[in-house]
Order: C-alpha cells, then sequence, then structure tokens
C-alpha cells in the first residue's frame, strides 16, 4: 500500500507537468472593454499593521492593438513590514469579502506555483502571477502600468479575469487583502477591431519582450497557499493521444502492486 501511494503521488506530479504548457498570447481584446477592482475600507487579515486597508485599485483594459490587457495598478498604506508584497489575479471572486474563497490563482494553463516565475520569460509563468511578471512591491505605495499579453476580456476564455479577483500577499504568502473585478465599460462596436479573440499558436520561442512597470522586478517564492486549480476554459490543448496512453500505463502499474 505504501510502494502505491507513493508511486500514485508520482503519477499525478508527472501527469500535471505533462500536461502544463506556456500561456498563449491573447489577441483581438475587444475595445471599450474596461474591468476594475477596488479594495475595501478592512484588511482582510486581521493582524495587518496598518489604519484601515491598503488603498488602491486594478483595473484593465484593451490596449490600442487590441492584444492582451493593458493593466493600471495604484496601491498606498501598504505595511511597513512583511514585504516585498505579492499580487495575482485569482481563480474565483471573493465571497463576502473572503480573500480565502478566491482559491488559487489564474492559471489555465496548469503551470503551478513552483518554480517561481521567470519574469525575462513570462509566457512561463502563471497567467494570473502580475507580480511576478511584472514586478512585486517593496514600499508602502505602488503604482505601474503596463501590458500583459497572457491575460484575456473575452468572457468564457480561460484567460479571461473580469469575472475573478485580485489578492495581495504578504512575502509568506498570507493574503492581506482582496477585491473582486467589476465591468466599468462596455464594448466599443467598431468594423476596425475584431471582438473575437484568437487562439493563437503556441510561440516556437521564448523571445517576448517583458512589459515594463514601476515595481521592483524582485524574484520571490510567493502566492496562495492553496492548490492549482483545476483547468480553466479556453487552456491550451494537449497531445491526445501521449497523455490517455500515459495514464492507462500509470494505472496498470498501481493496480498491479
Amino acid at each position: 500500500m505504501h510502494s502505491r501511494s507513493i508511486i500514485t503521488a508520482a503519477a499525478t506530479v508527472f501527469v500535471g507537468q505533462a500536461l502544463a504548457t506556456d500561456a498563449i498570447p491573447v489577441t483581438g481584446s475587444p475595445a471599450g472593454v474596461v474591468y476594475r477592482a477596488e479594495l475595501p475600507e478592512e484588511p482582510f487579515f486581521a493582524g495587518a499593521d496598518i489604519e484601515g486597508n491598503v488603498r488602491g485599485f486594478i483595473s484593465g483594459s484593451a490596449p490600442a492593438d487590441g492584444n492582451g490587457v493593458a493593466f493600471t495598478v495604484s496601491f498606498e498604506n501598504l505595511p511597513t513590514s512583511g514585504g516585498p508584497f505579492a499580487y495575482h489575479l485569482h481563480a474565483a471572486p471573493a465571497v463576502d469579502g473572503n480573500c480565502t474563497s478566491t482559491l488559487a490563482h489564474l492559471d489555465p494553463f496548469m503551470r503551478g506555483q513552483q518554480p517561481p516565475c521567470d519574469s525575462s520569460a513570462p509566457q512561463t509563468c502563471e497567467v494570473g502571477d502580475l507580480s511576478g511578471k511584472h514586478g512585486t512591491i517593496s514600499s508602502t505605495s505602488f503604482t505601474a502600468t503596463y501590458t500583459d499579453p497572457y491575460v484575456s476580456l473575452e468572457e468564457g476564455v480561460g484567460a479571461f479575469f473580469g469575472n475573478r479577483s485580485f489578492v495581495i500577499h504578504y512575502a509568506n504568502s498570507t493574503r492581506l487583502t482582496c477585491a473582486n473585478f467589476v465591468k466599468v465599460q462596455e464594448p466599443i462596436h467598431s468594423s476596425n477591431h475584431s471582438l473575437t479573440s484568437t487562439r493563437a499558436p503556441t510561440p516556437t520561442s521564448h523571445s517576448h519582450g517583458v512589459p515594463t512597470g514601476t515595481g521592483s522586478f524582485t524574484t520571490t517564492s510567493h502566492g496562495s497557499s492553496n492548490p492549482t486549480d483545476a483547468p480553466l476554459p479556453g487552456a491550451a490543448s494537449v497531445n491526445h493521444f501521449s497523455v490517455p496512453m500515459l495514464l492507462m500505463g500509470l494505472a496498470a502499474v498501481i493496480f498491479a502492486l
């Protein structure tokens, strides 16, 4: 039984790695769509050494070329200790202000949180790991503007964030505060702008430039302690022959023990 448990755990990890792929750039973001999440008045973490809560917001809209999402990030009144602070898009909205209910990071390509995100290769990071790709927070106030090519404004796509949330974490992964995104503007219908996101092929090289922002680019291990979510709609396809055969082989080994 012990041997079977070890093999089962190893098989789960191996299959998860086999399914993971690089994020796919998003094109054709609908013009005029804006989602914004503003932090509440009280922090989620009761031990926060601040008066009130962190103040600020994240907003996302379509850039001029319709590729990815242009983000504006603005925070102030962060704690003077416990940083550098990380912030991520999470898979679910917060229920009644409970940041635990946001689940894990937005990760439709099943990348997982380890190893930590490499900002020089953002396509290999979790889609929702904004601070990993664009810089963590090392002061009591923070502003940044950047375009993330792997996040989507199109509903129904795995990389869509408009019905989700973001969470600010201490360096030790404790959830400090969170907020849900809401739509604040509607699409602009234009014959010159596609309203349908194109599923671009997986890039053949990792030469994408890292969007610039005003945050520091400190590499740190951070994120939710929750397990990575199951695949979300719009995740990249995988080889439909090799994975089932792998699973069948592993099952045969497990049940033979």
